[in-house]
């Protein structure tokens, strides 16, 4: 696996795809500036070398070049993250790029308009992916929240860099520390899977019940596994039409020895709503229109058990509705659970959406070993598939 460590930058110019697509209030100011900060390693090193950097990204889901998609909104909380001044030009193709890359000298960076503002980056365009290769010497692939895609700027201008390309530190952080759960995993390995939908997990969990030697299932998914075996569920979340490949799910871990961990009791309530009124009751037994919206207190401590015995854990997915205050509870305490087995030398990988979201919101981003930053491109890996940003530098 290439990195940028087997490069020397010196007098080179670096072209590197970077995921600087990050979120920004009404005033077009960043508001999380993780993805940037992720990527500052690789770009300190391709300076340091004596080498230049050229920074590509998209933003957004532009269709018109609307102003408020402009990569220029976030000059400034890249310079003080890098801590070197950013120049900027108005477009990723054309003279006006060519010149402003010809023009930087060692030491300095350049950023790129966005790419979305051209619909042939999406479409995977041979020839757009060509006039970007001219852009620099080596090519960088540091974008691991998009690389999952087919896209001109992620795969397909790898080909122009037959001897020159290599993964940026974060995206060859992500292969590695992904790989310590699908490949090098120390026994007993755990996942824990929760979220909403079993239809959006059901891929994950087929492609890890060969990895993993417990199988925690929480969130609205577990409702639809009760269900499946005879449980009343009030009004929980269920997808119905999901019954029997839940069980179709019970009855592979029991083939491959999985033990499975569904939740004993939960937080019910009547309303949707932090004010509702509570109550906790058995997983099987939920009254009659009543939900359930978080694991309850027997359900934490066997959770807790299971995690506190792993080697290794992976966590994607909240156990309960926890934006809201009143059923944050189990995935805090499941969250505080993981932080414990890290300290006491367990390997924990975060990585989904929610679960990255509930790791930041209750600060323990610095207490679990890893915390990926691609949603969807963690989602697919997970799922044994081959990513084509991947695979665009390895082959």
């Amino acid at each position: 696996m290439k990195t940028v460590n087997d490069f020397d930058f010196k007098n080179k110019k670096a072209l590197i795809r970077v995921d600087f697509n990050v979120p920004l209030d009404d005033t077009l100011k960043v508001t999380d500036n993780t993805r940037i900060l992720a990527a500052k390693a690789t770009i300190i090193k391709v300076l340091e070398d004596g080498g230049s950097c050229v920074l590509m990204s998209h933003l957004g889901r532009p269709k018109n070049r609307e102003e408020q998609f402009s990569l220029k909104h976030i000059i400034t909380t890249i310079e003080q993250v890098v801590g070197v001044e950013v120049k900027f030009v108005s477009d990723c193709i054309g003279e006006e790029t060519l010149n402003a890359v010809e023009n930087l000298n060692s030491g300095e960076l350049l950023l790129l308009e966005n790419l979305r503002y051209h619909n042939e980056e999406k479409a995977g365009d041979v020839e757009f992916a060509k006039q970007l290769s001219k852009l620099g010497d080596i090519y960088i692939n540091d974008a691991f929240g998009t690389a999952h895609r087919a896209h001109a700027s992620t795969s397909v201008i790898a080909q122009f860099f037959p001897e020159n390309k290599c993964f940026g530190l974060l995206l060859a952080s992500e292969i590695e520390n992904l790989n310590k759960v699908l490949t090098n995993s120390e026994k007993p390995v755990t996942a824990i899977i929760g979220g909403a939908k079993v239809s959006s997990k059901i891929t994950i969990i087929e492609n890890i019940l060969d990895k993993v030697d417990h199988l925690i299932i929480g969130g609205g998914m577990a409702f639809t596994f009760i269900k499946a075996q005879g449980g009343n569920i009030g009004n929980s979340l269920v997808e119905e039409d999901q019954q029997e490949l839940a069980l179709t799910i019970l009855k592979k871990a029991k083939e491959k020895n999985v033990e499975v961990h569904l939740p004993l009791d939960v937080i019910a309530a009547a309303d949707f709503s932090n004010e509702a009124e509570t109550k906790i009751e058995d997983i099987f037994h939920i009254s009659e229109g009543w939900m359930g919206l978080d694991v309850g207190p027997q359900t934490n401590v066997l959770f807790s058990k299971v995690i506190l015995d792993s080697k290794t854990i992976l966590w994607n997915g909240p156990v309960g509705v926890f934006e809201l205050s009143t059923f944050a509870k189990g995935t805090i305490y499941l969250g505080n659970a993981i932080a414990e087995a890290t300290k006491n030398g367990t390997f924990s990988l975060v990585g989904g959406g929610d679960s990255v979201a509930a790791v930041k919101k209750f600060e323990l981003s610095k207490k679990v070993s890893y915390v990926s930053t691609g949603g969807g491109a963690m989602l697919e890996m997970l799922e044994g598939k081959v990513l084509p940003g991947i695979e665009a530098i390895t082959k």
